[in-house]
């Protein structure tokens, strides 16, 4: 199985999130990890022509940040080349929550048959990995 999610580009919270099995393509449940008031859309190469298809044909106002592919990346120049170091440190923030239920929350196996239960267990560790994502920005 495939957890998907949506965070938040400034704190790093996760604010959606899509299960799916294992061979279905991430470009798939992409909409529903988008809550429409987004105005920049960052992703990693396999959400390459995501702009192009159907169901985000409707957000016009939505800049798309998208990373190319490794074979594309080692052909360009500097300034271009910069700027996909810029789209991967904002794409980071996505990888973040991945550690806390992977490695702090030990959830790097799925544990259940089934993915209505897995995805349960995931909704509650997303939730205790933005309490401990949040705990940072609290006021002392």
């Amino acid at each position: 199985m495939k957890i998907h999610i949506g965070v938040d580009d400034t704190l790093g919270l996760i604010h959606s999130i899509d299960t799916t099995a294992a061979n279905v393509h991430d470009i798939v449940p992409a909409d529903k990890l988008l809550h429409g008031d987004e105005r920049r859309v960052f992703g990693d190469a396999g959400y390459l022509g995501i702009q192009k298809r159907a169901e985000h044909k409707h957000r016009k106002d939505v800049s798309w940040f998208i990373a190319k592919r490794p074979g594309t990346r080692k052909k360009l120049d500097a300034d271009k080349l910069k700027a996909e170091k810029i789209k991967a440190s904002i794409r980071a923030k996505v990888e973040h929550p991945f550690r806390y239920i992977k490695q702090v929350f030990g959830y790097s196996k799925v544990r259940y048959r089934g993915l209505s239960k897995n995805t349960h267990r995931l909704h509650l560790l997303a939730a205790f990995t933005n309490l401990m994502i949040g705990e940072k920005y609290l006021l002392a």
